[in-house]
């Protein structure tokens, strides 16, 4: 009989291969979310953090920033382009965040079920053929198969295996230990979205910001006390914690012997602070992984340096710059580099740019200065001399650590050589042309301080305990079947034992000789 043209299923369109957009919505999923996918995500971020590490980043550090900038003026434009000052907040690296985060939870959910219902899965019911499986054994006996059955339950029971009796004509018991590597499985998987977002609160919440203080000298922790500061996103003035510190002294402890000889071994800040006005004073020794913990505040030392007392008075006598100037360290010697802006100078503006040298040597072989030790042996400053317009009213931000010369000449000898001020502590020089005088009144140290409020550290902590106690259950834990079958035949009563190592590699041959023999044993008695 012919079949009806109208009763022909109608024909599909669509080329080979071509997906509807239901279709595409589902592949494009299932390729987002596979194991795969994330895995690939991960290590691109990974990747894409690297810039962040490598290049000097204006939210941590804006000084080194700047100086690496006015460094490389051919970069900085494609830099700033691709975002690489500010990696972590730049749009790239967030659509890395957030496809990982998205590949995570669509890989992780699922598996979350799938391990959940492990967890609550009873042991399975016995194979057909238990003398198939690696590691058997049989024997026959003369007691009755309940009883043999109820003699492996107590016995499994006592190891803790978990039981499933059958109840049917072919009895058995199926025992399973080890179920709670699965518990492991669900940890490890659930805490990578717990640590992840805990990083998430920690970068949107919290706050991360500097401050250089000059030992003596206090901070309050206000957003105009900061050098500089790198908020989250949704971070909110009002949840700064209203605390006064201040850095009394500092101690450091030189390395004078052995190949580290002119090193740091160590130094502490000894400070004073308080958690609000009405709080009492109270002291604190700040160490480098030994933060001041105030409230939700953590307050850590992560650098220190030398500040030259340095004193400038222009040609009319009157003092136009005094006090400890901030100079920053090059290398382990602490030679450094530092400015001087004295922009209220007559009869002309007055820049001081050059290096301080804890302890100053001279080498022969190159014409120039050294620090030869870190520590104060030989301190010495030597600077050139800039006079003109600093270009300090113009309008345009500067940095304390930088000068402008674009409109301020340098000073130079009769024969054209750059003039340079060379001084040593309590030593004063006087400028050509009625300029000034220039005095090197001492040396003060100074301290960088980091502070930060990271709201989400504990869950991202805690993410990561779960994930090591996950890791190790997956680990170390051995999952375990055994199954007994007790069935009547022409001898008596055949006993099959069969156990089946989950994880491979597992001793299974003992389990079942262990049983057999405690079997064994309660039949004789």
């Amino acid at each position: 009989m012919s079949t009806s043209l109208s009763t022909r299923p109608p024909e599909d369109d669509r080329k080979p291969g071509e997906l509807g957009f239901g279709e595409l919505l589902r592949w494009i999923w299932r390729q987002v979310t596979s194991m795969r996918t994330a895995l690939i995500l991960l290590l691109l971020l990974a990747l894409a953090a690297i810039p962040g590490s490598v290049i000097p980043q204006s939210g941590v550090d804006a000084l080194k920033t700047s100086n690496w900038q006015a460094d490389h003026p051919e970069l900085t434009p494609i830099y700033e382009k691709l975002s690489l000052f500010s990696v972590y907040d730049s749009p790239w690296f967030s659509a890395i965040y957030l496809l990982l985060m998205l590949s995570l939870v669509g890989c992780i959910v699922p598996r979350t079920w799938h391990y959940w219902r492990g967890i609550r899965a009873k042991p399975p019911a016995a194979p057909r053929n238990l003398t198939r499986l690696p590691d058997h054994a049989a024997y026959h006996s003369t007691e009755d198969p309940d009883v043999l059955l109820e003699r492996a339950r107590a016995a499994l029971g006592k190891r803790r295996y978990r039981l499933t009796v059958s109840d049917g004509p072919d009895k058995w018991v199926s025992a399973e230990r080890g179920y709670l590597r699965e518990v492991g499985n669900l940890l490890f998987h659930l805490s990578v979205l717990v640590v992840l977002v805990g990083f998430a609160i920690g970068s949107l919440l919290g706050y991360k910001g500097g401050v250089i203080l000059v030992v003596g000298n206090g901070f309050s922790n206000t957003l105009t006390q900061y050098d500089d500061f790198d908020p989250g996103s949704l971070f909110g003035a009002d949840d700064m914690e209203p605390f006064f510190l201040t850095v009394d002294d500092f101690d450091i402890d030189w390395l004078t012997e052995g190949a580290a000889a002119g090193q740091a071994r160590g130094f502490v800040a000894h400070t004073t602070y308080q958690e609000s006005l009405d709080s009492p004073e109270e002291e604190y020794d700040l160490k480098v992984n030994h933060p001041l913990t105030i409230g939700n505040t953590d307050v850590f030392l992560i650098g220190h340096g030398y500040a030259p007392v340095i004193t400038v008075k222009d040609g009319n006598g009157d003092v136009v710059y005094s006090g400890p100037t901030i100079f920053l360290p090059l290398d382990q010697t602490f030679q450094s580099i530092g400015v001087v802006k004295a922009n209220t100078a007559e009869p002309t503006q007055i820049g001081l740019e050059g290096e301080f040298y804890p302890t100053a040597a001279f080498s022969d072989h190159t014409g120039t200065y050294f620090s030869a030790f870190g520590d104060l042996g030989n301190p010495m400053i030597s600077m050139l001399v800039y006079t003109g317009d600093l270009n300090m009213d113009a309008g345009v931000p500067q940095s304390v650590y930088s000068l402008d010369k674009s409109d301020a000449p340098m000073l130079r000898k009769k024969n054209g050589a750059p003039y340079r001020v060379d001084l040593q502590p309590g030593e004063e020089v006087t400028l050509p042309n009625g300029l000034g005088t220039v005095s090197f009144d001492g040396v003060e140290r100074w301290t960088k301080l980091q502070i930060s409020q990271t709201p989400g550290k504990w869950i991202a902590l805690a993410g990561v305990v779960l994930a090591l106690i996950g890791l190790l259950g997956s680990l170390f834990i051995r999952p375990r079947r055994v199954w007994v079958r007790a069935r009547r035949d022409e001898h008596g009563t055949l006993v099959e034992v069969a156990a089946l190592d989950r994880s491979g590699g597992g001793d299974t041959a003992a389990v079942v000789d262990e049983l057999v023999a405690a079997l064994q044993r309660e039949d004789k008695a």
